[in-house]
């Protein structure tokens, strides 16, 4: 089965921006598929068609905040592994920002010790108080965690642990913030595989 979503809400689907010829966006197609009993989504295998440019970092071990050779962009297919760093002590907290430059940013989040993934937008540039965040539980062992972004230019829609949680989000930065920056406090060590798409 194949779901398209709507990525907009009640509350802006009026508000138009000027500078935009076009207003409101749909999700990507998504696969939907059962496992383990519980509903799952995956984007259609067919965008796999549009990687390129494929960068590879893996065992990156680090605390603070780093940015990756080739990381960057605002058309990006993203699968990140995550895992703790200190095998006897727990990361407080992992991000990744995107679509930032020095004014702006949108963030994606990962608290283990409360499970918690959050998607914010707040310092992404909107013109108006809007719902910045999106928050879900999430099925993390010993704080490892399994996500693909994907950045469309004025959207991302996160994957988490293979589709078992999807958060969608538009976002209507200018495009020339296009950098990708990494944030732990405490230990983490991740794989990262960067695709532009075409």
């Amino acid at each position: 089965r194949i779901m398209i979503g709507w990525m907009q809400n009640w509350d802006t689907c009026n508000l138009h921006s000027p500078e935009k010829a076009w207003f409101g966006q749909m999700s990507l197609p998504r696969e939907l598929f059962i496992k383990n009993g519980r509903l799952y989504q995956r984007p259609v295998k067919e965008l796999d068609e549009m990687r390129c440019n494929q960068v590879v970092h893996e065992n990156i071990s680090f605390s603070g905040t780093i940015h990756l050779d080739g990381v960057k962009g605002r058309r990006v297919d993203m699968e990140v592994m995550l895992r703790p760093g200190d095998t006897e002590e727990l990361y407080r907290k992992f991000a990744i920002r995107f679509a930032q430059n020095d004014q702006y940013h949108t963030s994606l989040s990962f608290r283990p010790y409360e499970s918690v993934l959050k998607v914010d937008r707040k310092c992404s540039g909107s013109r108006r108080a809007i719902i910045h965040q999106r928050r879900s539980l999430v099925n993390s062992s010993k704080g490892e965690l399994k996500l693909r972004l994907i950045l469309d230019r004025f959207s991302v829609e996160v994957f988490v642990n293979d589709g078992e949680q999807v958060l969608s989000m538009t976002m209507y930065t200018s495009q020339e913030a296009d950098g990708i920056s990494f944030f732990a406090d405490g230990n983490v060590s991740i794989d990262v595989v960067k695709y532009d798409l075409s």
